[in-house]
């Protein structure tokens, strides 16, 4: 009887949702939040549901021709040109850092400092010295996602295992050899990180970057609409901005696999 009662239980399969089932569950899940908020008394103002935060606010935004779309090409002009001056910046002085004492001596600290403080705090003074329009977003973005960047990447290098350097140095590797056949490789999985983190940090500092006199853009839309308190068009482009993070975020994970194919990783019970 146990022995029947065992092969029972090993021919049952265990019951696997898919990914795209979790998707809808959490979409779903978002969907019923988003609802009981719109309810409350208080929550509601702040809140509208999916109705009144698309079918009122599109027409509200429609009062110059193509503005969602003029913010939005702003905005990512802002966010990439400030990312890619974070990442080329950040990458050499991050192994600077690493490779040389006197180097991050000299810059960790100032690194830390900067990177504590408020982007709103120091956007007026960016603004004084290049003026208002993109040029101090850009510059502003640029700041924040170098310092994310820099000391993400700085750790890993940090945290090769110094037992490969030490057999490559006792093999008659130098310098150039070990950056580029032992560092940089174990590195790329923290650069990735870098970049997600990075991405993320432009994203979340947009608000700041074009509230310094900017023409146009996502940030700034929000910022003039909450002054307004026209809380459906503000939603909306809440909304879009996660939209775009997500999309960001699924094309650095699309990156990560490419890249990183021969690292081990968890899998999912």
């Amino acid at each position: 009887m146990k022995e029947s009662d065992e092969k029972l239980k090993g021919t049952k399969k265990k019951i696997t949702i898919s990914n795209k089932v979790w998707l809808l569950i959490s979409f779903l899940a978002a969907i019923l939040v988003w609802f009981l908020l719109s309810l409350g008394e208080s929550t509601g103002r702040s809140f509208p549901f999916i109705q009144h935060t698309f079918f009122e606010a599109i027409p509200l935004m429609a009062v110059e021709r193509n503005a969602l779309w003029g913010d939005f090409a702003s905005s990512m002009i802002c966010v990439a040109a400030g990312f890619a001056l974070g990442f080329i910046t950040a990458v050499p002085v991050a192994f600077l850092m690493a490779w040389y004492v006197p180097v991050r001596k000299i810059i960790e600290p100032w690194i830390n400092f900067i990177r504590n403080i408020p982007a709103l705090a120091y956007a007026p003074l960016i603004v004084i010295m290049v003026g208002v329009g993109k040029k101090p977003a850009i510059i502003l973005i640029w700041i924040c996602t170098f310092m994310t960047m820099c000391i993400t990447i700085y750790g890993g290098i940090r945290n090769i295992d110094n037992t490969l350097v030490k057999a490559a140095r006792v093999l008659g590797a130098n310098d150039m050899d070990i950056f580029f056949r032992i560092t940089l490789p174990a590195t790329v999985p923290f650069i990735i990180t870098a970049v997600r983190l990075g991405l993320g940090a432009g994203l979340t500092t947009l608000l700041a970057a074009e509230s310094t006199g900017a023409q146009a853009g996502l940030g700034m839309r929000i910022r003039s609409l909450s002054g307004s308190f026209e809380s459906a068009p503000m939603l909306l482009y809440i909304i879009i901005l996660g939209i775009i993070g997500l999309v960001l975020n699924k094309i650095v994970d699309i990156v990560e696999r490419r890249l990183t194919s021969w690292q081990e990783k968890r899998e999912d019970q």
